[in-house]
């Protein structure tokens, strides 16, 4: 999430203020001050308000978390979780090592799910779950985040995407969140021969068709500063151990969660909150970084044009770090592509609002691999999100332009 890793640096600083103060708050306590009394003897006294506001706040330095999630989400009935299952590391041509893990039914159609940048393929806990009762989901992380690593640009994920498609052996239709997103449309553009063969579908969820920084909140802001945040990145990268150090910090102090808390709308958990925090944490700052470059010189206008397989775009409505114009841009470029506009969701759409979107996939999967059925009585297998009841729009779904 381009957006987030642009205010990073000021919740790490917020963090590491707050420790700075507290530290020195405790030395000013510890010091004291020496006065002179009216008989003349110099006495040592401290002032019991800096210990207590350095306590305070050294707490909230090494504690904060366990304060700010409460307040910042709603309890949980279903947690997510960043587990894995049974995987595996494969080679593929592009001379990446992708970690790669198969759920579901194992002769059913398959679903190749590509997570967003900072996370990594835990983030399908829900959509795992949900949607491999139907169909074989096959998620994998991108290069240089959790268990895969390789060159990090959108061309080279596209070749390894390439390569992931070519293992299955299969018609697939592709799933892509945010970079996910961006990784398929950067396929059809320099693999164009898979699609209507081995891709026979594609869905989109809260991405871009060019430089996030163009369509993220606050663009023409984002785009002046792009040499700022150029430099920024670079020194990301040759100081990554610094930085590590400072995202931990940052995260166990609770500035990482306030921060993740941007990209969710209004019915986020405290676990969905926290697996965001955890992967953009532990992921390597210097990856991250290389990540976020490789997007600054990105762009697929045009791209989806081409695509002939039935496309699917969801964005959502709040969405500041791809707002939704770029989804409504994306679908009325694809021929006969279907727009759905999600109500309350932000970028992290398709954890807080997972059972509309659980829907929305299962449905259109559906209506691709089983078209003689798509008239039937649909499918009400994957059941709503117990944290999310009585709280779900119904899709707005419509033909792109």
């Amino acid at each position: 999430m381009l957006l987030l890793s642009i205010l990073r640096p000021i919740f790490a600083l917020l963090s590491l203020v707050i420790l700075v103060g507290a530290v020195w708050l405790l030395w000013e306590w510890y010091q004291g001050e020496t006065i002179q009394s009216p008989d003349g003897r110099l006495l040592h006294t401290r002032d019991d308000w800096l210990l207590w506001l350095g306590l305070a706040l050294t707490a909230w330095s090494f504690l904060g978390r366990f304060l700010w999630v409460p307040l910042l989400a709603r309890s949980d009935t279903d947690p997510t979780r960043a587990e894995r299952g049974n995987g595996n590391l494969i080679q593929v041509p592009s001379g990446s090592r992708l970690y790669v893990e198969s759920t579901g039914a194992p002769d059913g159609p398959v679903l190749i799910l590509t997570h967003g940048w900072g996370m990594d393929s835990t983030i399908w806990y829900y959509a795992r779950r949900a949607l491999s009762r139907q169909f074989r989901i096959v998620t994998w992380d991108l290069p240089g985040l959790g268990r895969s690593s390789g060159r990090i640009s959108l061309e080279s994920f596209a070749a390894d995407l390439a390569a992931l498609v070519a293992s299955v052996g299969q018609p697939v239709l592709l799933v892509g969140h945010s970079i996910g997103g961006m990784t398929i449309q950067t396929l059809a553009r320099t693999h164009p021969q898979l699609f209507g063969r081995e891709v026979v579908g594609v869905v989109l969820l809260n991405t871009t068709y060019t430089n996030p920084l163009k369509t993220m909140i606050l663009p023409r802001l984002a785009q002046a500063l792009r040499p700022l945040l150029e430099g920024g990145f670079r020194l990301q990268i040759w100081l990554q151990p610094l930085f590590w150090v400072i995202a931990w910090q940052s995260y166990i102090s609770g500035s990482t969660h306030m921060l993740n808390r941007l990209a969710f709308g209004p019915h986020v958990t405290r676990s969905q909150l926290g697996h965001t925090a955890l992967l953009t944490t532990r992921n390597p700052p210097a990856a991250m970084a290389r990540g976020n470059l490789a997007m600054f010189d990105w762009d697929a206008t045009g791209v989806m044009s081409r695509v002939t397989v039935p496309v699917l775009v969801l964005g959502g409505d709040i969405d500041i770090v791809t707002k939704v114009e770029a989804s409504k841009a994306i679908a009325s470029s694809s021929p006969g592509a279907l727009l759905e506009v999600v109500g309350s969701a932000n970028h992290m759409g398709m954890l807080d609002e997972a059972p509309h979107y659980h829907r929305s996939i299962q449905d259109f999967a559906s209506s691709v691999f089983l078209p003689d059925t798509s008239n039937d009585k649909p499918d009400n297998s994957v059941p709503p999100h117990p944290a999310d009841l009585g709280n779900q729009v119904p899709p707005a779904r419509q033909p792109g332009q």
